[in-house]
């Protein structure tokens, strides 16, 4: 444990990572402010010391996981005519389900001061769903380009229908459900292979 006074490293990174482990192992209603700083192995205070509360906290720990997903999504244009389109979007859609996503999302929801930090973060511009689906879309339409999916595919109803599909499981899966990873892969191969 990190003693009193003495500066934390990486503190939001480290905080979010104990709250991502606690909600995956225990469930969304073990998450506290003093649980998150003890799987931290921190001082009781420090959450407290640099979000407003746990409302605060659970709202930046959602946005920073959504930021990192779309900045993953946005970096698949550098894989345009590499590996196979299917391999490409799994791994940026199936990021979403990393490290507690389900349960993440559904804590959101049950806490209504972080649904709505969440939503005006989002009305504000940051990166969400819809910059997720965007980035799909965008690669999609250079794989077309180069032949290595059908000229008929539609790259924005494709990236529609694979994050509204992520969307609609990590807000409808909690932990101990079947593994929703499977059904979008699934998806992801019909989707792309279908069109070929």
């Amino acid at each position: 444990m990190s003693p009193r006074g003495v500066a934390t490293p990486d503190v939001r990174e480290r905080l979010f990572a104990a709250a991502e482990r606690i909600v995956e192992r225990d469930g969304p209603g073990a998450l506290t402010s003093r649980s998150v700083t003890t799987e931290a192995g921190c001082a009781k205070g420090l959450l407290h010391a640099h979000f407003a509360g746990l409302d605060e906290f659970v709202a930046e720990l959602c946005l920073d996981r959504f930021a990192r997903t779309a900045t993953r999504a946005r970096a698949l244009t550098e894989l345009t005519g590499k590996g196979t389109v299917a391999g490409n979007l799994d791994a940026v859609v199936l990021a979403l389900f990393d490290r507690g996503g389900p349960a993440l999302s559904g804590l959101a929801l049950t806490r209504p001061a972080a649904a709505q930090r969440f939503r005006e973060a989002m009305e504000g511009g940051a990166p969400g769903f819809a910059a997720v689906q965007g980035a799909v879309s965008d690669y999609l339409e250079a794989e077309r380009a180069l032949g290595r999916v059908a000229s008929t595919l539609d790259p924005p109803t494709v990236a529609l229908a694979v994050v509204g599909t992520a969307h609609h499981l990590l807000m409808t899966t909690w932990p101990g459900a079947p593994d929703p990873r499977p059904a979008v892969k699934r998806l992801v191969a019909v989707l792309v292979e279908d069109a070929r």
